[in-house]
């Protein structure tokens, strides 16, 4: 049997919502991206160009530091991995998250919130970042996202 868990970042609180309710239908436990420097609202405004945000995005060499690790990560073969959407991609924390682990092996798949933006070509980023790793598409949520509509998106993935 594959053992799961369910990785997320979240900046606002949305993300962190949406993975408790996928941590319940997997029955998988949580581990939370803890960027060492948090992020400010003005870190966040997608407005301003010179964001903290912005030029993390817009810097293809940016790895926000991570506070911690994840525990014996080598015990988990799925991974359900969630995060907001920025610019119509994964904030670069999900980048420093991804290489600082050995993925040869393990499936991901994303799930990532927005109230509108979709999710782009986010997967095709994911895929060059982690070649070793399975990478399915995935799925953008809005914070009202049902425990049935996560259920029903999962069953799909065959896992």
């Amino acid at each position: 049997m594959r053992k799961g868990i369910t990785v997320f970042f979240s900046a606002t609180g949305i993300t962190r919502k949406v993975a408790e309710k996928v941590a319940r239908v997997t029955g998988t436990g949580l581990y939370e991206i803890v960027p060492e420097v948090p992020y400010s609202k003005a870190d966040l405004n997608w407005n301003d160009k010179q964001s903290r945000s912005s030029r993390e995005t817009n810097d293809p060499a940016a790895r926000p530091a991570i506070q911690g690790s994840l525990d014996d990560f080598s015990a988990y073969d799925v991974i359900y991995l969630g995060f907001p959407i920025w610019w119509y991609r994964e904030p670069k924390i999900i980048d420093t998250f991804l290489e600082s682990e050995n993925l040869s092996g393990k499936t991901i798949i994303p799930f990532v919130t927005s109230g509108s933006s979709p999710i782009g070509d986010t997967v095709t980023y994911l895929k060059q970042i982690a070649p070793s790793a399975d990478i399915r598409d995935g799925k953008r949520f809005t914070a009202s996202v049902t425990e049935d509509e996560l259920r029903d998106w999962i069953a799909g993935k065959s896992v």
